[in-house]
C-alpha cells in the first residue's frame, strides 16, 4: 500500500508541475510592421500576454493575403491555443477563421473586422466615429471648398467605415453646395506613394484643392509630398490617422492639420486579456452586450474612441501619454 501511495503521489506531482507549465500559446498574425504603429501594437500585445502568463508566436505577412493564410496553417500545426488576426484581406481571413474552427481554435480580430465567419471576438476603435472626427474638424475649419477623399484599400473593412464617417458629416454640406468632392477614391495599399499619385495627378490637371481627408497618415504624407512639389506647403487642410511620428512632425510644422490617435495600449491590453481567456476556454465577454455584425453573426466587440491631435494639443496628448517622445518631434 505504501508503494502504491508513493507512485500515486509521484504521478500527481508530475501532473501539477506540467499544469503549472501549461502556458497558453497565442498566435498573432499581422499584416505588416512597415508602419510604426503596428510595431507598437505587437510589442504591447506580447507584453500583456506574457504578464498574463502566456506566450505569443508572431508572424508577419508583409501585406500578402495568401502568405497570411499559409502562416495561419503553420500556427495551427505548432499547437496554438488561440489566434489573433490583423487581417490583410477581410474575405481571405474569413477562410482562416473557418479553418481554425475545424480544430476548435478561437479567433479574435484585432483592429480590422473579418467578414462572413464565426468570429469569436473583435477589438478596435470606432472607425466610423474616427472618420466623423476627421471630417468634422476640417469642415469646421473649411466649411466651403473642394475636398479630396483618399480612402484605404477596400479589402480592409476600416476603409469603408472611415468613408461612412466622412460622408455622415460631409453629405449635408455637399447637398447645400458648400463643399464639392473633386476626387473620391480608394487605394490598393496603405502606402504614401498612393496618396502622392492621387494628389499629384489632381495638381497636374489644375484642380483646386482646399482640404484632403486621408484614410491614414501614410496616405496623408504622400499627399503632403505632392503639395510640397508644387510649393503648397501648409496651404491645404489635411487629416490623417494613426499618429505616426512623421505625421506629428508635419502637424507641428504646419503641413498637416490633424491626425487621430488610437489608444493602442488599451486596444492591445484588452485584446491580450481576451485572447488568454479564449485560450483557456473561458468567455472573454464578461457580460458584455455590445456586438458588431460581420455578415454572419453578431460578434462580441470592444470599440474604443480615437482622439484628435492638432498643433495645439500635441503635448497634452501623444507626448504626455508617452506615445511619442518630445525629442522625436522637436529635434
Amino acid at each position: 500500500m505504501k508503494n502504491i501511495n508513493l507512485i500515486f503521489g509521484f504521478f500527481m506531482l508530475i501532473f501539477l508541475v506540467s499544469g503549472c507549465n501549461n502556458k497558453p500559446v497565442i498566435g498573432l498574425l499581422m499584416d505588416t510592421i512597415e508602419r510604426e504603429r503596428w510595431a507598437k501594437d505587437r510589442d504591447l500585445f506580447v507584453e500583456k500576454v506574457e504578464e498574463l502568463g502566456g506566450s505569443v508566436i508572431v508572424k508577419v505577412a508583409d501585406s500578402d493575403a495568401s502568405v497570411q493564410f499559409q502562416q495561419a496553417l503553420e500556427l495551427f500545426n505548432e499547437g496554438i491555443d488561440a489566434l489573433v488576426i490583423i487581417p490583410v484581406d477581410k474575405t481571405v481571413a474569413a477562410g482562416i477563421v473557418k479553418t481554425a474552427k475545424k480544430t476548435q481554435i478561437p479567433v479574435l480580430a484585432y483592429d480590422r473586422l473579418i467578414w462572413d465567419c464565426d468570429l469569436d471576438f473583435y477589438i478596435s476603435t470606432d472607425n466610423i466615429q474616427i472618420g466623423e472626427k476627421q471630417a468634422e474638424y476640417l469642415a469646421k475649419a473649411k466649411p466651403e471648398g473642394n475636398y479630396v477623399l483618399i480612402g484605404g484599400p477596400t479589402k480592409d473593412n476600416n476603409s469603408v467605415q472611415l468613408y461612412l464617417g466622412w460622408m455622415n458629416v460631409l453629405q449635408p454640406l455637399i447637398d447645400k453646395g458648400d463643399i464639392e468632392i473633386t476626387s473620391n477614391s480608394f487605394v490598393e495599399e496603405w502606402e504614401p506613394e498612393q496618396g502622392y499619385e492621387i494628389v499629384k495627378n489632381l495638381l497636374e490637371a489644375g484642380e483646386q484643392i482646399d482640404a484632403i481627408i486621408a484614410g491614414n497618415d501614410a496616405l496623408a504624407s504622400g499627399a503632403i509630398q505632392a503639395l510640397h512639389e508644387y510649393d503648397m506647403d501648409g496651404e491645404v487642410l489635411i487629416a490623417g490617422q494613426d499618429a505616426d511620428i512623421n505625421a506629428i512632425r508635419n502637424i507641428v510644422f504646419g503641413n498637416q492639420t490633424i491626425t487621430v490617435y488610437k489608444p493602442l495600449e488599451s486596444m492591445a491590453f484588452n485584446a491580450a486579456a481576451a485572447a488568454v481567456k479564449l485560450a483557456k476556454g473561458k468567455d472573454p465577454t464578461d457580460n458584455m452586450s455590445f456586438t458588431v455584425n460581420n455578415g454572419h453573426r453578431l460578434v462580441p466587440a470592444i470599440l474604443l474612441e480615437g482622439q484628435v491631435v492638432n498643433k495645439q494639443n500635441v503635448r497634452m496628448t501623444v507626448i504626455s501619454e508617452g506615445f511619442v517622445a518630445e525629442q522625436e518631434v522637436f529635434e
